[in-house]
């Protein structure tokens, strides 16, 4: 490589993923951080990091200026733009090259050749790549787009001009729906990208979306990686991707990969990009080119063998690629799954992560933008790694992957993973009949019914609080269950109260009973949040994570979770532990009322102070006869989980 140091004007699992790929090159790198990104995976990684503004992405991220400023403060000699923020931003590419660093990236002019849509088109007719049937004409006025749509045909699609995402985008089954729709795609596109034009297109029902990677160097040569197929989407923004495609027989492969390479060469293209298609039937039609790495990347590097990174910065340094057309082949088949920190209803979610454990073993790989105890910001976008999976056949490869969404543990933040595990599970997903309404034709977007919580979650759950108490071998050594023999635990699931009963067999060893099931456990390890465990002799393995007065459960793939209303109570009550029980805090609360003043002789029993904590309101009450000495906390005060609320001095 020409240069030492490269700078990522990215974040999270992208960013993450160039770090290393330079590492193995010996190339030193550079992190850039918003102030939500400050104890970050990325910013640990690189060898420097600079902060660069604000949490918005339009006060860091986007803010070009602040970004040459790193340049040149860092000295580095080259701009890896990852995909997202300013990835496709011709103004960002020359800035990176006035500043004197090379642009890992096509050149601006590819850019801008490709970011508008329509004149993205007028390059893949000129270079014989089929287009959708439509209208991109000089005339934009609402009669002439209403004359053109009813000459197309109905459903039509309306498409903005700039940028893509679905943003500006609307398809229109009946003619009085038109104009309307024509509006409102005009108006969410001059808001998304500043440009409010649009176009039409031929609406083409359940197509496949495939998509072909190129690569071009600065002597001319340009070379395809075969295709992946990115049809599972859910509001046109890609769930699942594959490669190859189960579609495409080798005669279509061949067309469709040759197509891409001639639009890459009609707009001088340079670099790594994808030409993304419609595929319907035998017949596919130019969609848009996105010149950039794509998130989707890694399923091309496991069938081909190849790094894409690797290939860019090396032809970011001028030099030639290193493959032939003729020596590039594909095997097996790979899948990617990308995780989301986001609810059933697709709506990002933000918070710490308790536990993050993604699945290991042959054919895994892990793209991650995150580890356990890393903070998941709400500010970008929600996705926080890529689960990649390779086998021979695709038939194997979606077993594996089904393996592995299983084994693929995320505690704290709610995630997509439930939908992954229903489209891995999915019959037609299987067999490899997937289109771009996958999701909406087999009803997979829908939240589940809410199932209730299995009694082997609820005992784990008690299993992981007894180990964690203990010090060594001994659960019971300390915490509130010392010197005891037997406890009873409580959970609260929405309306409905979990009790366990606990008997310590010795070691970590216990008789559990709950819900008039017996069962015999064993703790064999917990570590870092994994708890691994035999029920009765059959091993079993889960993630648990103990915080803010819940116990968080992962069983098989889901996640439970369960309250502590409450302390445990005792059965043997070992003087001190007892005596302390009903004065600590269960969880983290806010003082609501205090009723009871210092000096006060109370009685036991008698109401001392009232906690809201998970939203509920709990007495605190003497655990016996004495006179308050302390009451720490007043009205309104924020109270931490296990703070003494209460010091009560016995009367003789």
């Amino acid at each position: 490589m020409s240069f030492g140091k490269l700078l990522v004007a990215n974040r999270g699992e992208i960013a993450v993923r160039i770090f290393r790929a330079c590492r193995e090159l010996g190339i030193r790198t550079v992190a850039v951080y918003s102030e939500a990104d400050e104890g970050s995976m990325h910013r640990r990684m690189a060898d420097e990091a600079y902060p660069i503004g604000p949490a918005p992405a339009s006060e860091s991220y986007l803010n070009i200026e602040r970004l040459v400023e790193v340049i040149l403060e860092s000295g580095a000699e080259a701009v890896h733009p990852g995909y997202g923020f300013l990835a496709e931003s011709a103004a960002f590419a020359r800035a990176v090259r006035e500043a004197g660093a090379v642009w890992v990236g096509p050149p601006p002019e590819a850019m801008e050749a490709m970011a508008l849509k329509v004149r993205a088109k007028e390059i893949a007719r000129r270079a014989g790549v089929p287009t959708v049937p439509g209208y991109d004409g000089e005339d934009a006025s609402e009669e002439r787009l209403a004359a053109e749509a009813r000459r197309i045909g109905y459903p039509v699609l309306i498409k903005a001009s700039a940028g893509g995402g679905g943003r500006g985008m609307r398809a229109v089954a009946r003619p009085q729906d038109f104009l309307e729709a024509v509006r409102a795609a005009r108006r969410e596109a001059l808001s998304a990208f500043g440009d409010g034009s649009v176009f039409l297109e031929k609406f083409i029902e359940h197509p496949r979306h495939i998509e072909v990677q190129v690569i071009g160097d600065e002597h001319g040569k340009v070379l395809h990686l075969f295709e992946r197929e990115c049809s599972i989407q859910r509001r046109h923004q890609k769930v699942i991707e594959e490669a190859p495609s189960p579609a495409l027989e080798p005669e279509l492969r061949e067309e469709i990969c040759s197509a891409a390479v001639r639009l890459a060469r009609e707009a001088g293209y340079r670099n790594a990009g994808t030409v993304e298609f419609l595929l319907d039937g035998e017949a596919f039609y130019f969609l848009e080119m996105n010149a950039r790495l794509q998130v989707e990347h890694p399923v091309t590097e496991m069938v081909t063998g190849t790094d894409l990174v690797q290939l860019q910065l090396a032809v970011a340094a001028g030099e030639p690629l290193p493959l032939s057309q003729e020596a590039l082949s594909f095997r097996g088949h790979a899948i990617e799954a990308r995780i989301y920190a986001e609810g059933e209803g697709g709506l990002p979610a933000g918070g710490r992560l308790l536990l993050f454990a993604p699945p290991e073993g042959p054919g895994i790989r892990n793209d991650v933008g995150v580890e356990s105890g890393d903070q998941v910001p709400v500010h970008y976008d929600p996705m926080i790694s890529k689960l990649i999976v390779f086998a021979p056949t695709r038939r194997m490869a979606v077993r594996r992957l089904r393996r592995a969404l299983e084994d693929y543990t995320v505690l704290g933040v709610p995630t997509n993973l439930p939908l992954l595990r229903r489209i891995a599970e999915n019959a037609a997903f299987e067999a490899g009949e997937t289109t771009t309404d996958f999701l909406e034709r087999h009803r997979l977007a829908e939240p589940p019914v809410e199932i209730p919580v299995p009694e082997e979650a609820v005992m784990l759950a008690a299993a992981g609080e007894l180990a964690s108490c203990g010090r060594g071998d001994d659960p019971f050594a300390a915490g509130p269950w010392r010197h005891l023999g037997s406890v009873r635990l409580r959970y609260r699931t929405g309306d409905s109260w979990h009790r366990v009963e606990a008997e310590r067999l010795g070691g970590r060893r216990f008789r559990l009973v709950q819900g008039g099931e017996e069962a015999e456990v064993e703790v064999l390890a917990f570590r870092n949040g994994e708890l691994h465990a035999t029920v009765d002799g059959r091993p079993v393995r889960a993630g648990i994570a103990l915080e803010d007065g819940a116990v968080r459960v992962s069983l098989g793939g889901t996640v439970y979770e369960l309250f502590r209303p409450r302390p445990p109570e005792v059965d043997e009550a070992g003087g001190a532990a007892a005596e302390a029980a009903g004065l600590v805090a269960p969880m983290p609360g806010t003082v609501v009322k205090v009723v009871a003043e210092e000096g006060q002789r109370v009685e036991e029993g008698q109401p001392l102070l009232v906690l809201e904590a998970m939203k509920m309101e709990q007495p605190v009450t003497a655990p016996h006869a004495g006179v308050v000495r302390s009451l720490p906390y007043k009205e309104g005060d924020l109270v931490p989980g296990g703070a003494v609320l209460a010091e009560i001095e016995r009367e003789d």
